[in-house]
């Protein structure tokens, strides 16, 4: 019985140190660039693609996405949205300063000496601003193999949880919609889907409390996915999808489709 017990004490300390490795923590940042300096963003988004592989080499983050926003945004406000992934919040909170990437440059483009590095990090300042930064962890997700690449379509569903409601509505988001998600995979209706709550503290003034991602390999997979109904779906899981809408407010939805994915 004493080595029962002490093998599942075990087998359950395994079950939450591969948990633990599998949580992804991720900084969104949404950047706006002026239709002039459109050319120069690009140039300097693949001279990182090669900065950030180098960091994730050295183990720093998991990875990088840039996506192009489509719609759900004043095209004043932001273009582009990037998403750095790490595997803890200590990582994330520290993130990769200045003299990291310039050492990551140096390493990514042997030609580079450190000065000319710094030059091209300073001129890439003035050609995009940082709209806004949001720290994100993630606590539910489908079970699917999707494999993120370019043309890749996304909907970056910004939530807030209604006052009063935001283990009812985490509840919902795990019991009842990631479940419908599950089964849009199943069908091949929807590439991958995961629901993130902010990993800062924040008042009752927050805009946003929680993010979901969904995604699709492409437009016909986005278009095909809107107009599918769940016939099968029975009165009280209708119910259940009414109660976990009422439980928080929708405040904007982003479509972005990705431009290049490092892993």
């Amino acid at each position: 019985m004493k080595k029962l017990l002490i093998s599942a004490i075990l087998t359950l300390g395994v079950i939450v140190a591969i948990q633990a490795q599998q949580q992804r923590f991720m900084v969104f940042e949404f950047i706006k660039v002026e239709s002039n300096q459109t050319y120069d963003f690009m140039e300097f988004k693949e001279f990182m693609d090669k900065v950030y592989q180098t960091a994730i080499n050295d183990k720093r983050i998991t990875g990088w996405d840039l996506w192009s926003l489509q719609s759900g945004a004043d095209v004043g406000e932001f273009q582009y949205i990037t998403i750095t992934y790490y595997n803890d919040p200590v990582s994330m909170m520290n993130g990769l300063e200045e003299e990291d990437l310039i050492k990551y440059a140096m390493i990514a483009h042997p030609h580079l000496n450190e000065s000319q590095a710094r030059k091209i990090f300073n001129d890439a300042l003035n050609s995009r601003d940082l709209a806004q930064r949001v720290y994100m962890k993630e606590i539910a997700s489908t079970k699917d193999t999707f494999q993120y690449k370019k043309g890749t379509l996304a909907s970056f569903d910004m939530m807030k949880a209604l006052e009063g409601k935001f283990e009812e509505y985490e509840k919902a988001e795990r019991e009842v919609f990631q479940s419908i998600h599950q089964s849009r995979i199943d069908k091949g209706l929807m590439g991958s889907w995961s629901l993130l709550r902010t990993a800062l503290p924040f008042g009752s003034e927050a805009k946003t409390t929680h993010l979901t991602m969904n995604i699709y390999k492409d437009y016909l997979q986005f278009f095909n996915a809107q107009e599918y109904e769940d016939m099968e779906s029975t009165k009280e899981q209708q119910q259940a999808v009414e109660k976990g809408l009422k439980s928080r407010d929708q405040k904007w939805v982003y479509l972005a489709t990705l431009e290049n994915a490092i892993r």
